[in-house]
């Protein structure tokens, strides 16, 4: 009788860069929804307290992990197109295949096995290109809002963009609320994506969390 060993093999998904961006992509999301939820009420401070340290160093870790948040969906952004590995990139043709839809589909309605020809499925890829899409729009909106306060270095570079944007969008308080709106976004997808990933091993068993940790994955041997 076979070990389990011998009847499932090991291959790498996902290099140390993106495993690593992932975690410090994962810390700068958590980071940002609870500093932004406390800017927009800061309950830790009474409103009529003149001490305003907390709310300095909370928008201090709000703008740090923002940048953070830039740097991570840029570089990534470059790694998918320009990267070594094609694992992501070869997930573009199931998106382009009915076959490959309709075999998502029935898999997550236990009806057979997910086959991808990359390393995500392509309602995973068109989902994940969308959350690329709102990451970029939520790092413009917070940019532009960074520009608003801060007129010297960056804020200065990027302000007669910031500006054009602003007016684009009928002024700051449209930027901040799509920022608000943008951020719920991320919540809900934060929420499904966990559950979708944990589900996921436990129905294939393989695609689970410990690839995103280790960067191997495990199929049965044909």
């Amino acid at each position: 009788m076979a070990t389990q060993s011998e009847c499932y093999q090991r291959e790498l998904i996902f290099g140390a860069a993106i495993r690593i961006f992932h975690w410090l992509r994962a810390l700068a999301i958590l980071v940002l929804i609870v500093t932004g939820f406390y800017i927009a009420w800061p309950f830790l401070v009474a409103p009529d307290n003149s001490d305003v340290l907390v709310q300095g160093y909370i928008r201090a870790a709000h703008q740090i992990f923002g940048f953070v948040l830039i740097a991570i969906t840029v570089v990534r952004a470059y790694l998918f197109f320009f990267g070594k590995s094609d694992i992501e990139r070869r997930s573009f043709k199931d998106v382009m295949s009915l076959k490959s839809w309709i075999t998502q589909l029935k898999s997550y309605l236990w009806m057979g096995h997910l086959d991808k020809a990359g390393v995500y499925g392509p309602l995973q890829f068109v989902t994940y290109f969308a959350i690329s899409v709102v990451a970029l729009l939520i790092c413009v909106t917070g940019l532009v809002l960074y520009a608003n306060v801060y007129h010297e270095g960056i804020g200065g570079l990027i302000a007669p963009v910031a500006n054009w944007i602003t007016a684009m969008m009928g002024g700051l308080a449209p930027v901040r609320i799509w920022h608000h709106y943008l951020t719920w976004v991320f919540i809900i997808f934060v929420v499904i994506h966990v559950y979708m990933a944990v589900w996921s091993g436990i129905r294939f068993k393989h695609n689970s969390v410990d690839s995103i940790v280790s960067g191997y994955d495990y199929h049965k041997k044909k």
